[in-house]
């Protein structure tokens, strides 16, 4: 992390980057019966993609590299801005009570949904990597200690962790959006489905939430946080424990029922 902290050219257009995003502002739209709300975080984005080595070059790989080692540290500050948020609403967080623990067997449908239709689409056992979770970075640890990153599950939680670090913001967005305009689910339960373990997904979702509910704005972000942070603690030991057996189990099953064959035997 060192040379990161020391690459100044890094830090400046960065820091030019952001200036620039938060210019731009808050732009929202109408999407057929949602809104779709476009943050600085999505600005950022993409400026920083188009300026990588495979666009304007203006980074080149081992300066992409030394960023990389930062996200963790600038997400711990984006994290603990969040927590001035938890304390104030902390009673009415309390409220929820067994929700915020009870959404977390959400990752078994993760797997009941992904791993079939992943073998569909033509994945093996990347389809177990992919699909037991959202990917995220400790689910990514979680693949990396039990089959190793340059396995097929290893592929497959790494390709759907790029994917979300590229579109899950967006999609976390336009999906809460949709959500607050059809009015199905209270705001608070829409709030803590935000919270699924990503830091950059969260914030996309309630900001599209608070902006659909302005009144509503400091509690939603609470519920996001306190969501988040749970997530990212239990939520591993969700997919030890629940959904990677299951994905494991499904797998076996349908490969037998896809291939006519168990898979040792091809």
């Amino acid at each position: 992390m060192s040379d990161a902290v020391k690459n100044v050219k890094l830090h400046l257009i960065v820091l030019g980057m952001i200036v620039a995003a938060e210019l731009i502002g808050i732009i929202a739209f109408k999407v057929g019966p949602g809104k779709l709300v476009l943050l600085p975080m999505f600005y950022a984005m993409f400026m920083g993609i188009f300026m990588g080595p495979k666009f304007t070059k203006i980074f080149n790989e081992k300066e992409m590299t030394q960023a990389s080692t930062l996200v963790g540290l600038t997400l711990l500050l984006l994290m603990a801005r969040y927590g001035t948020l938890v304390g104030p609403k902390f009673n009415e967080i309390l409220k929820a009570g067994p929700a915020l623990i009870l959404q977390e067997f959400g990752n078994i449908a993760t797997a009941i949904v992904g791993v079939p239709l992943a073998i569909y689409l033509g994945l093996k056992r990347e389809s177990i990597g992919a699909a037991h979770s959202i990917a995220r970075e400790p689910n990514v640890a979680l693949i990396g200690d039990i089959y190793g990153l340059d396995s097929a599950e290893g592929r497959g939680v790494m390709g759907v962790y790029i994917c979300g670090t590229v579109f899950g913001t967006i999609f976390f967005g336009l999906m809460a959006s949709f959500m607050a305009a059809y009015h199905i689910f209270h705001p608070y339960a829409l709030a803590m489905a935000s919270g699924v373990g990503s830091a950059s997904m969260m914030t996309a979702s309630i900001g599209s939430l608070s902006a659909a509910y302005p009144e509503l704005a400091e509690n939603i972000q609470a519920f996001g946080v306190a969501s988040n942070t749970l997530s990212g603690i239990d939520g591993v030991y969700m997919s030890l424990i629940l959904a990677l057996p299951i994905s494991n189990k499904l797998y076996t099953y349908l490969y037998k029922l896809k291939y006519k064959t168990s898979e040792g035997n091809v």
